[in-house]
């Protein structure tokens, strides 16, 4: 017996060493990896502006409190940003090449690149772009290059904006799953689709408005870059008249018709390096490791703190995809305690999400205000419980493109009564009092329990409406008779007086700055998350199944398919009531 407990303490001893050393290994490589080496670039290069990788607008910093091990991103947008402003004066970059991009980029984050890429060109320096095809996105970004190139078997897909909604009120009749929704705002539409099986006249007028203002901003961008007028633009939509090489040259929509190798020569001819040769290119995401370390100054003593809240408002902590109380809250107060931060910018890029959370950094940003100033900087999205935590900032700053607005709340509870009865199923309660079962989704929704559950629904509404009309100084009756729900681009926001500025981040830095009375300052990027030994692992075993996990449902599915599925998967998600956008938009 001795000799067997001998062996398997052996036994025992030999794994649990093996499980020390390998996640050693794994930790060691991992703090190794994270300091990556910054690129050297060489003289006379140019910029690949690839943004396939590139989706947030901060790619975040994260702090595992169990081994003291802090690891930082820079592949955002506010980094894409910053290394194109650093490129303006680099005498060793000559110009930026937009080649083949397919980027996922929201209108809002791509007008920010198209600006900052039109400084560019000031200095002198080149940008040009070449695809086998322009989608319509893509078209809107790289139309800012001196010179757009296109192969001579492609297309330009111009033809204006839309969007669609599936309505499913005849399929939950036909399963037996349906959905018990209880809302304020006759323009509420994310839960439109469960109530109808076609569009209300409410939510096409909010669209069509909502869709010619998008249109709009764009087409005077692309105007002013093309040189053409908008309704030359809005003709060659109609007309679908970029869609072949030849067309979208007579239209001015591009200026050579080329093949990649023309492209390619023609930037060694910039460059006055022989055809021959290899001409010297650094990707965006590289230089942006480079340009992290020069762009800020930090001699400079005074911060403007540059806090980041994107993706569906949720309670928790958060990350870079979810706006959690945790982390934002955290930055907010570290941020108005530090004596060197003279302001906050607070970009929100959310389409709303958890109502009480939503109060609750509302609360904090409240809180915040009587120590320091608190700009808002809106991105792709700032809607329902987005423009909730953007209200009472001292000023906010959209884009033109901007979807806002969507002040209203709802509630939605699934239910599967008929589907239970369809399959032989019946729930029998008992209970002591006449409300204590709740809500079984199992039964016909209790009509006292809704009446309830509407009263907390227009709680929370008149709530939300207080908060708007205290931040925006109007009366409540005013923010009623233009909530309800209904969304708004940046451009409409501001004439309703929702949005003060029209103007990206830089503006809203810039602005702060005045209002936090320096004019020599440095910015410091908010939130730093927090997470454990547990989310370090996921990143080397949890994640990387996920990834093989969604490209297969990706293949199977279909874009479309598997982004339905997502939304499922979003909707069971969602806890108590909701501040959130009306529906998922796509504009394509």
């Amino acid at each position: 017996m001795k000799f067997l407990g001998n062996v398997l303490a052996t036994v025992i001893g030999l794994f649990v060493f093996w499980m020390i050393f390998f996640f050693g290994i794994i930790i060691i490589g991992a703090i190794a990896g994270g300091n990556e080496d910054i690129v050297t670039i060489e003289e006379n290069s140019v910029i690949e502006l690839d943004l396939s990788k590139v989706t947030l607008d901060y790619a975040g910093k994260t702090s595992y409190k169990d081994f003291n091990y802090f690891e930082a991103d820079h592949d955002g947008v506010t980094d894409i940003l910053n290394a194109i402003e650093a490129a303006k004066n680099d005498d060793k970059i000559k110009g930026i090449s937009i080649l083949n991009n397919q980027s996922q980029l929201g209108l809002a984050q791509m007008k920010s690149v198209r600006d900052k890429l039109e400084e560019f060109k000031k200095t002198g320096k080149f940008v040009y772009a070449y695809a086998n095809n322009y989608s319509q996105g893509e078209y809107y970004l790289n139309s800012v290059a001196n010179k757009v190139y296109l192969n001579p078997v492609g297309e330009v897909d111009f033809k204006g904006l839309s969007a669609e909604i599936l309505y499913l009120k005849e399929l939950q009749e036909k399963s037996g799953v349906k959905f018990e929704v209880i809302r304020h705002g006759k323009y509420k539409s994310a839960v439109e689709p469960f109530l109808a099986q076609e569009m209300s006249p409410e939510n096409r007028e909010q669209m069509t408005v909502l869709l010619n203002s998008v249109w709009s901003s764009i087409v005077a961008d692309i105007a002013k870059s093309r040189k053409v007028t908008v309704a030359q633009l809005d003709a060659i939509a109609n007309t679908l008249g970029a869609r072949t090489p030849e067309l979208a040259l007579a239209n001015k929509m591009i200026d050579k018709i080329a093949y990649e190798d023309e492209y390619h020569n023609a930037i060694r001819n910039l460059l006055k390096v022989d055809k021959k040769e290899k001409y010297n290119s650094v990707s965006i995401t590289d230089y942006a490791k480079t340009a992290a370390l020069t762009v800020d100054d930090y001699s400079k003593d005074d911060i403007i703190a540059v806090i980041y809240a994107q993706g569906e408002i949720m309670s928790g902590e958060g990350d870079v995809n979810i706006i959690g109380e945790g982390s934002i809250k955290r930055s907010l107060e570290e941020a108005r305690n530090d004596d060197d931060v003279k302001a906050i910018v607070l970009r929100v890029d959310s389409p709303g999400g958890n109502a009480l959370t939503s109060e609750l950094i509302w609360r904090e940003i409240e809180i915040t205000k009587k120590v320091k100033p608190v700009v808002v900087s809106m991105g792709n999205y700032a809607a329902s419980g987005g423009y909730y935590i953007a209200a009472n900032a001292n000023r906010i700053f959209a884009e033109p493109n901007t979807i806002t607005g969507s002040i209203g709340v709802f509630g939605m509870l699934p239910n599967m009564n008929q589907l239970g009865k369809n399959i032989g199923i019946n729930a029998e309660q008992v209970k002591t009092h006449a409300n204590a079962s709740g809500y079984s989704i199992f039964e016909p929704i209790d009509e006292n329990y809704k009446s309830y559950a509407l009263e907390s629904i227009e709680k929370t509404y008149a709530t939300f409406l207080k908060r708007v009309a205290d931040g925006r100084k109007m009366t409540t009756a005013q923010v009623d008779a233009m909530a309800q729900g209904r969304v708004w681009t940046g451009m409409d926001a501001k004439k309703l007086g929702l949005v003060d500025e029209i103007g990206g981040l830089e503006a809203a830095i810039k602005y702060a700055a005045k209002l936090g009375k320096t004019t020599s300052y440095r910015t410091e990027n908010f939130p730093e998350y927090e997470k454990n030994f547990e989310d370090f692992l996921s990143n080397f075993t949890g994640i990387a199944a996920l990834k093989t996990k969604e490209q297969l449902l990706k293949e199977q599915l279909g874009e479309e398919g598997f982004q339905m599925l997502e939304q499922i998967k979003r909707l069971k998600s969602r806890k108590g009531i909701q501040a959130m956008m009306p529906y998922e938009l796509n504009i394509r």
